[in-house]
C-alpha cells in the first residue's frame, strides 16, 4: 500500500465522462482527497426523477472532499461538447493528466427485443463516446507528467455465453475495451497509459438495482468504493510500463496490499461466497 500521507494526486486533473453518481463520483471523490481536479462531462444538469445526484452536486461534494471541480453540462457524443470540455479543462486547471471514461448505457435486452435507438445510444455513449473523449485529449494528456487513460470496460472474453446473451450491450462495452487497448499500443509513443477496469462482482448503483437485479442484487454487491480505491492504484502506477492490461477490481487492490474487502460490502457482514459475480468474467 501506498503512504497514507502521500498524496500523489494532488494538482492532478481528472477529465471524467459522466460522474454525477454511483462509480464516477465515488473515482472522483477518492481522488479529490488527494486535492486532485476533476472536470465532470455530464447530461445530468437537473435531478433525474428515478436517480439521485446531478453533475453539480457532484461537483459540490468534490469540493466538499478536497478537490477542485468543473462541472461542464454536455453530452459525450456531441463532438462540440467533448472539444470544449477538453480545452475548459485545460483551461480551468492548466493541463490534464487522466482521462476516465467513466459515462456508459446499458441494456440487456436480447437482440430480437432491443430497441434500435437504444442499440445506437449504447454505441453512441459507450464505445464512440470513449473514443472521442480520450482522442480529444490526447494531444494534452502526452505533457502530462504521468497520463492514463482509464476505460471502465470489462476484459474481452469470447466465450459464447457473453457474447449471446445480451449481444448489442456486449459489443458495446468490448467496443470500450478494444478502443482503449488499442490506443494503449497507439500512444505508447507519447507516454500514455491506457487500461481497462472491471470488477469481480456486481456494484450497488442505479445500474444494478434498474437494469440487473433489483434490491436483491444491490444486497449482494460491493459498494462503488471498491471500484474508487481501484482507479487510484491505477492512476498512481508509472504510465510507461503499466499499461495495455485488462485489469480486475480486485487484483489491483491485491497487487497493492489490500485484500480484505470486508468493508465494500453493500451489506456489512455479507460474505465472498454470497456476493454476486459481475458480467463478462
Amino acid at each position: 500500500m501506498k503512504d497514507a500521507a502521500a498524496k500523489p494526486l494532488a494538482g492532478k486533473t481528472i477529465l471524467m465522462s459522466g460522474g454525477s453518481r454511483g462509480i464516477g463520483l465515488a473515482i472522483a471523490l477518492r481522488a479529490a482527497r488527494d486535492g486532485a481536479n476533476i472536470a465532470l462531462l455530464a447530461k445530468t444538469d437537473t435531478p433525474h426523477p428515478k436517480l439521485e445526484g446531478t453533475v453539480h452536486s457532484a461537483a459540490d461534494a468534490i469540493r466538499v472532499a478536497g478537490g477542485n471541480a468543473l462541472a461542464l453540462v454536455g453530452d459525450v457524443r456531441n463532438d462540440d461538447d467533448v472539444t470544449e470540455a477538453v480545452l475548459k479543462a485545460q483551461g480551468e486547471f492548466g493541463g490534464i493528466d487522466i482521462v476516465l471514461n467513466n459515462a456508459s448505457v446499458i441494456d440487456l435486452s436480447p437482440s430480437l427485443e432491443l430497441q434500435a435507438k437504444k442499440y445506437d445510444l449504447m454505441q453512441d455513449v459507450n464505445v464512440r463516446g470513449t473514443f472521442m473523449l480520450s482522442r480529444a485529449a490526447a494531444p494534452i494528456l502526452k505533457d502530462a507528467e504521468n497520463p492514463h487513460i482509464l476505460s471502465l470496460s470489462p476484459p474481452l472474453n469470447l466465450d459464447p455465453k457473453w457474447l449471446g446473451v445480451h449481444t448489442g450491450y456486449t459489443m458495446a462495452k468490448y467496443g470500450m475495451s478494444m478502443a482503449t487497448l488499442g490506443m494503449a499500443e497507439e500512444f505508447k509513443k507519447f507516454g500514455i497509459a491506457a487500461n481497462t477496469l472491471w470488477p469481480a462482482t456486481t456494484i450497488a448503483t442505479a445500474a444494478v438495482q434498474f437494469a440487473l437485479g433489483g434490491d436483491e442484487m444491490m444486497k449482494a454487491s460491493r459498494t462503488p468504493e471498491i471500484y474508487a480505491d481501484a482507479a487510484y492504484e491505477v492512476f498512481t502506477q508509472p504510465a510507461t510500463a503499466y499499461t495495455g492490461q485488462s485489469l480486475i477490481v480486485e487484483e489491483v487492490l491485491a497487487a497493492a496490499g489490500i485484500t480484505d474487502f470486508a468493508n465494500y460490502a453493500a451489506v456489512p457482514g455479507t460474505p465472498d461466497s454470497e456476493l454476486h459475480p459481475d458480467i463478462f468474467l
